[in-house]
């Protein structure tokens, strides 16, 4: 029976599949939110019809402007009504452009298209992986093994009663998921990615989450 990977591999292999997730997606990585998405997907996919009829900026943005024109009765460039117009708008005489020919600049604030959560598909199979991966590991390393329960250490350490057991599991379960909906993200959201980004958030939020596993397991193991 093999190993644990080191120390140093877990980290590598961690780095690497969240280095390669936002190169292929330009998004964080994130499993609370995966997970999330996936399980409200039919409004998930009624949004992300809609965004395919508007996926070009300026198409979304016309679109608003006759609706806009068409509840107000009036028509898209005229002035009269109510005053709704499509007209470029002019700042000391100097008329701005509606369209550009140019590339905009690194200062500019991001396209709505780039503020769009990536595929549901995308992150439906993030967690099939995870699921896939972590058997896959098991079954190679001959750790495979069915149980409903937590081991003999948490049976000697909080209850053997195999109702009471599963009763804890999923009372933590649910305070798991209400903390990280209320943090914004989990360990993976948080610590791998937020982190590594430098956000101050992400790194208030993991020194929360691990400092707490910490007292926790001092807890038990030293005082309880």
């Amino acid at each position: 029976m093999s190993t644990y990977w080191p120390w140093w591999a877990g980290a590598a292999g961690l780095a690497l599949v969240t280095i390669t997730y936002t190169l292929l997606t330009d998004r964080s990585f994130g499993v609370s939110s995966a997970w999330d998405r996936v399980l409200h997907w039919r409004s998930e996919r009624r949004i992300e019809r809609m965004d395919e009829e508007f996926a070009d900026d300026r198409a979304l943005a016309d679109a608003l402007a006759a609706a806009t024109a068409e509840h107000f009765g009036t028509r898209p460039g005229s002035g009269s009504g109510s005053g709704v117009t499509t007209s470029p708008p002019v700042a000391y005489g100097k008329p701005q452009p509606l369209e550009s020919d140019s590339e905009p600049t690194p200062s500019e604030s991001p396209s709505a298209a780039s503020l769009r959560p990536v595929p549901l598909v995308t992150q439906a199979a993030l967690l099939v992986s995870i699921f896939l991966g972590g058997l896959i590991a098991a079954v190679a390393s001959g750790r495979f093994q069915l149980r409903f329960d937590m081991g003999p250490g948490f049976k000697d350490l909080v209850t053997a009663d195999p109702a009471a057991m599963i009763g804890l599991l999923f009372l933590g379960g649910v305070l798991v998921g209400f903390g990280t909906r209320l943090a914004g993200g989990c360990s993976s959201g948080h610590g791998l990615s937020g982190c590594g980004r430098l956000r101050p958030v992400s790194i208030v939020a993991t020194a929360v989450f691990f400092g707490t596993a910490v007292a926790v397991s001092f807890l038990l193991w030293k005082v309880i």
